[in-house]
């Protein structure tokens, strides 16, 4: 008796138990989290506190030298603005600079934005020295990890600043970013803290298929962030195998001991990943209120390049660095073995569909040899119920979790066409395998197409730049 393969498996293979099990952490997390909200909440409450509360002449009595020494911590943490450097890559990035640099001088003083053009032969130059930040240009176009590498060196920014942060030229800080993100350095052991990256969707000029791919981009960083970085993030467990480069801080201590232009690799912020682990150099934080938005490819063309290009950096990443017996390992070993497998399935998803559903839309296609064979075989392991439900129905329903999640119907409306974008990401992960061990990057780089940045109903803000990935 042949075994059909039941739906729940398939889904498991096509989505994988990495989700399951990192979101269960997250799920754990998220229980402390609001334990300890609630313990703190009922002792507001308590007698006890209030007793306490009566206490607070006594704050007068202390020692000056006490009380300067508690107002010398910042309200948003040990570490304020006003001692984290910005840096700053960017390569012909002269539609989005101006917004990006607008957004972080809101938020640090100017002289702590520093921007490193990499061989750029538009504007960007011109435009951050308007902006009145520190600018400096390498020879030639060496790459965004050479960039990176050359300016923390020609700055001086790990003698002059304790915390970087690392932010892509297309991307807008939100207003409460570090006031969410910089107390998680309280904890010595933070060596990074990853930012939550949210597509800007509402730029104008988006073709229908520029909707669908920036909405599909969107849907992969909610069920990413959500379901796997918050729970590898806790840091009683904590393994996360990208602290993303668009938006990203690191402590300045730490810089010295990461490789951050190692030689054959197309992006850095999977290798400086794999180096804060491997080398035991911290743990990496994270928390979705550090919120900095970012544009994601609105035509094929650009969208394939860099989906290429990101699957192409962790492949090569992964050649670079030998597995060790640690945690971090192991997430990666299980993310690895996942994304093939998952990758692999739905890729032959639409020739199964194809197979197992033509026969029966065409009788007159059972008697072709190949394809009538096929389908009999295939009949005996796979059910087309069984495929719709824990193919097509588990991917609505992740649609509609996100939908509900970040309160966007439009991902039920492009949900139906999520699918196909899959198979294509898939595919793109598949063909760099071999790739990654063939050739060797310069880590050289081309931006994807920008857009201007004229919000709807808004006037045009003036030439801005970015950075791609």
């Amino acid at each position: 008796m042949t075994a059909v393969v039941p739906w729940w498996l398939m889904a498991v293979l096509v989505f994988g138990a990495n989700f399951a099990l990192w979101g269960g952490v997250g799920l754990l997390r998220a229980t402390a989290v609001c334990g300890g909200w609630l313990r703190r909440r009922a002792l507001r409450r308590s007698w006890l506190l209030r007793a306490l509360a009566d206490l607070r002449g006594v704050w007068s009595a202390l020692p000056e030298t006490r009380r300067k020494r508690r107002d010398e911590v910042p309200p948003g943490g040990r570490i304020g603005v006003d001692r984290v450097a910005v840096l700053m890559p960017a390569h012909n990035e002269e539609l989005v600079i101006s917004e990006s640099l607008e957004s972080v001088i809101a938020l640090v003083p100017r002289s702590n934005v520093h921007v490193v053009s990499d061989g750029s032969t538009d504007r960007t130059v011109e435009l951050a020295e308007r902006a009145g930040v520190n600018v400096i240009s390498t020879h030639t176009n060496v790459g965004k990890a050479g960039a990176l590498r050359e300016a923390v060196e020609r700055f001086g920014l790990v003698e002059h600043y304790p915390v970087v942060l690392l932010l892509d030229a297309d991307t807008r800080l939100d207003e409460n970013y570090f006031r969410a993100a910089l107390p998680l350095f309280d904890n010595p052991e933070v060596a990074a803290v990853a930012g939550f990256v949210r597509s800007d969707w509402d730029r104008s000029g988006l073709s229908p298929l520029g909707r669908l791919l920036v909405c599909h981009r969107q849907r992969i960083y909610a069920l990413g962030q959500y379901l796997l970085k918050f729970g590898q993030t806790w840091l009683r467990c904590n393994a996360t195998h990208i602290v993303p480069g668009f938006a990203s801080m690191y402590r300045t201590a730490v810089l010295p001991y990461i490789d951050m232009d190692p030689p054959g690799l197309v992006i850095e912020d999977f290798n400086m990943t794999f180096e804060v682990y491997q080398k035991g150099l911290g743990k990496v934080g994270f928390t979705p209120r550090a919120v900095a938005i970012t544009q994601d490819p609105d035509n094929l063309g650009d969208y394939v390049r860099q989906t290429r290009r990101w699957a192409l950096g962790l492949w090569q990443t992964v050649r670079r660095h030998r597995p060790r017996l640690n945690l971090f390992s192991c997430m990666v070993c299980l993310l690895l073995v996942e994304l093939f497998t998952s990758s692999l399935v739905m890729v032959l998803f639409p020739a199964v569909l194809l197979v197992l559903f033509l026969p029966r839309l065409f009788p007159a296609t059972a008697g072709v040899p190949v394809l009538g064979s096929l389908h009999e075989t295939m009949t005996e392991h796979v059910t087309p119920l069984g495929l719709v439900l824990g193919v097509v129905a588990v991917d609505l329903s992740l649609s509609l979790l996100v939908a509900l999640v970040l309160r966007k119907p439009r991902f039920l409306l492009f949900g139906v066409f999520f699918l196909v974008l899959r198979v294509l990401d898939c595919s793109l992960s598949l063909y760099t395998l071999p790739v990654a061990w063939m050739t060797r990057s310069t880590g050289r780089w081309r931006s994807p197409g920008r857009r201007a940045p004229v919000r709807r109903g808004a006037a045009a803000c003036g030439p801005d730049s970015a950075v791609g990935d």
